[in-house]
């Protein structure tokens, strides 16, 4: 499986983005799917997660009421709509994917198998 992340760029607070993750060489629409972040000199974060068999999205709580992860299967892509950006949420962001339903590792980044290429969004104040 091949990851590719886009819709990353700069937004002033307050304002909206939405990052595209495309995969390609299988069909991922039973495959846990997840976008993480990570600031230089610090580890990855994660930030949501969708399962692949219809359960519910995941969202660390920073993001909550903010972010929504979504997918669309006829595209095999992965969607994260970001609003009411905070400077904070200045990162690169990388989608990832795995076969098997996470459930209590959801936010570990070494239970995903597939990772995209990351995407960079910088949020100015």
């Amino acid at each position: 499986v091949q990851l590719q992340a886009s819709g990353g760029g700069l937004v002033q607070a307050g304002g909206s983005l939405r990052l595209s993750c495309a995969a390609s060489g299988r069909t991922v629409n039973k495959f846990t799917m997840g976008w993480f972040r990570q600031v230089s000199g610090k580890e990855r974060e994660f930030v949501a997660c969708i399962s692949g068999v219809g359960g519910g999205p995941t969202y660390t709580d920073s993001v909550k009421g903010r972010f929504t992860i979504s997918r669309d299967n006829a595209k095999n892509t992965v969607y994260l709509q970001m609003n009411s950006l905070k400077p904070e949420d200045t990162a690169v962001y990388y989608c990832a994917a795995d076969a098997v339903q996470i459930s209590d590792t959801y936010y570990n980044p070494s239970t995903y198998e597939y990772w995209g290429q990351g995407t960079l969004v910088t949020v100015s104040s």
